[in-house]
């Protein structure tokens, strides 16, 4: 038996595209959207107020697809749309289904957002609430994702291609499958779109995405021990440079400082802002200070703490706690042409902290004294 045969008729193939359980034949749906601990999650906070007099409501809405792909459509005053109802829409050949995540007036405020402009004539249309056989159709081709994948990749491979296949969506109506990859050059994949297009009797379309696009598909475990930033709640990528690391402090260990889609950790980001603010009250970190002992350099910075590490030339093992404060009171004298008569006089007295007490905290050796 095929590994693709081996999957669980109980799995949910519809989790990726936000519900909480296969879409039945039987009942009418309204509760399969479900809103959850997601990025294509939004929170209507327009819905309890009220239109002004006059106003007409706002004619498009937000529909979600597999993944991370969301797109804007325009509906029309006879079909009563909410939030979960199953949708039928326009697309390039066909139609495709998917679910209402956002009405009304906060839609227009999403469209302004991502710059789209609600009176564009090519905005594509919602056609009805998807009916009975629109979801036959539709659950039909959702369940072949796995198994195309699958096939996909043994295809590829045959082909000796250097390109990864990373995603399988069918279109609702089962008449055309995206197949997203990733690839670090140019590939011609003309032969494969033929024999891919030969083994599912489809339309085939190749779409390009980049790593790290593709660690939010897949998602995972990050080294933080959380689910992935960029799979949760991260919509957007930022250039992350090795600058970012040595504002920080962080040794440049690409092994540490990439992700899983291997290039720099997106977090890496996060506090750069912080670090680099702090750190205009910091002189430049290659400054020596002149001593009647003789001159001292900077080993190491502690931002936050404001404390800067300085040892002699002469003895460069021993680390001395000099505030920022008093290190530019040392640097104005020694452009003066005044020397100070040693570190030890500036140096900050830290407690000596037993290695338990670094790694549990102190408030938990206190615990543990009671």
């Amino acid at each position: 038996m095929e590994e693709a045969d081996k999957i669980s008729p109980d799995k949910n193939h519809f989790i990726s595209r936000g519900c909480c359980h296969q879409p039945s034949l039987i009942h009418k749906n309204d509760d399969i959207y479900t809103h959850g601990c997601s990025k294509l999650d939004t929170f209507n906070w327009m819905r309890f107020i009220p239109l002004p007099e006059g106003q007409i409501p706002f004619d498009c809405i937000e529909v979600r697809f597999k993944n991370n792909r969301k797109d804007f459509y325009r509906s029309n005053a006879e079909l009563d749309l909410h939030v979960g109802d199953v949708v039928a829409v326009e697309a390039n050949p066909g139609h495709d289904i998917g679910i209402i995540s956002l009405t009304g007036e906060i839609v227009r405020l999403q469209m302004k957002k991502k710059n789209i402009d609600p009176h564009r004539e090519d905005i594509r249309k919602v056609y009805r609430k998807a009916r009975l056989s629109d979801i036959e159709k539709w659950i039909t081709a959702v369940e072949k994702e796995d198994n195309a994948l699958y096939r996909s990749r043994v295809i590829a491979s045959g082909l000796s291609l250097k390109m990864k296949l990373n995603d399988v969506e069918y279109q609702g109506d089962d008449t055309k499958a995206i197949f997203f990859y990733t690839a670090d050059e140019r590939v011609d994949f003309r032969e494969l779109i033929k024999l891919l297009a030969d083994e599912f009797k489809i339309r085939i379309e190749m779409r390009q995405i980049g790593a790290r696009q593709e660690a939010s598909r897949l998602g995972g475990i990050g080294t933080c021990g959380r689910e992935l930033c960029c799979s949760t709640w991260l919509s957007s990528f930022n250039t992350v440079s090795t600058n970012a690391a040595r504002i920080q402090q962080l040794s440049l260990n690409p092994q540490k400082l990439a992700g899983q889609c291997g290039k720099l950790k997106c977090c890496l980001n996060y506090e750069f802002a912080a670090y680099a603010e702090a750190l205009r009250g910091f002189p430049p970190d290659d400054v020596l200070i002149n001593t009647r002992k003789g001159e001292a350099f900077p080993q190491k910075t502690d931002v936050f703490a404001g404390i800067i590490w300085y040892a002699y030339k002469s003895d460069p093992n021993n680390l001395m706690a000099i505030p920022v404060e008093q290190v530019k009171v040392i640097i104005e004298k020694n452009k003066k042409g005044q020397a100070i008569d040693k570190l030890e006089d500036y140096a900050r007295k830290l407690e000596k902290k037993t290695e338990f007490e670094n790694v549990v905290g102190q408030d938990d050796l206190n615990r543990f004294d009671k």
